[in-house]
């Protein structure tokens, strides 16, 4: 409604104006009134547009349109910058894992390599004698399953061996050999061959005179004779 008021005293306004002017020019007299009210009709024309609640109205949601935009922007602006900075974390955190897994390896492969270099210093400071009882020691024992402390007599035996003491000491302390398994093949050999008793077998294994194995380890080749 006050639109229309407005635009209508706007039109007026604009006819009275050019009646003045055609007035003034042909000296009617009647261009003052004229003039007058056009001036009132400019005034109601301004009156109406500033009473329209409609402009009001688009201009109030114009600056919500504004503010929304500006509220959009900056939550996109955030979303980016949490995007960016999830994605930077990341690529740290596997930069950080690479270098981690990296290291690890390199220190496993440096901890590989001092440890074959110090297995090669000792082996390299042991003498040689020491080395041949040794062999001689796993020999008796793969092949004629004999017990450590038949190993070493036989080592150090004038009639066996004849190894110092301390070269067949070092042998029975560095050979890798299951007695109890050793036992049991030699309980199974009298027992296959001379069909001996498990007691008997149990005496001849851990006699001074026999194979000197521990009693719980000939008690494990008793226990477990086929």
């Amino acid at each position: 409604m006050w639109m229309a008021i407005g635009s209508l005293s706007f039109l007026a306004c604009g006819v009275l104006i050019i009646l003045g002017l055609v007035s003034l020019i042909k000296k009617k007299g009647t261009s003052k009134k004229l003039f007058l009210y056009s001036l009132a009709c400019f005034v109601l024309s301004i009156v109406a547009f500033a009473a329209n609640p409609t402009a009001e109205t688009e201009t109030a949601d114009a600056k919500d349109e504004v503010v929304s935009a500006k509220v959009d922007d900056t939550s996109t602006v955030k979303a980016d910058d949490a995007a960016k900075q999830e994605a930077d974390q990341a690529a740290k955190d596997k930069a950080d894992q690479e270098a981690k897994d990296k290291a690890e390896a390199e220190a496993k492969v440096a901890a590989e390599e001092l440890a074959k270099k110090e297995a090669k210093a000792k082996e390299d400071s042991v003498p040689r004698e020491h080395k041949s009882a040794l062999k001689k020691a796993e020999l008796y024992a793969e092949t004629m399953q004999m017990s450590k402390a038949g190993i070493y007599d036989q080592l150090t035996s004038e009639y066996g061996e004849n190894f110092p003491p301390e070269a067949a000491k070092y042998a029975i302390d560095n050979i890798v050999v299951d007695w109890k398994e050793n036992a049991l093949k030699k309980a199974q050999t009298y027992a296959e061959t001379m069909s001996m008793s498990d007691s008997a077998i149990y005496d001849q294994l851990i006699s001074e005179y026999g194979e000197k194995f521990t009693k719980e380890e000939a008690q494990y080749a008793k226990d477990n004779l086929k």
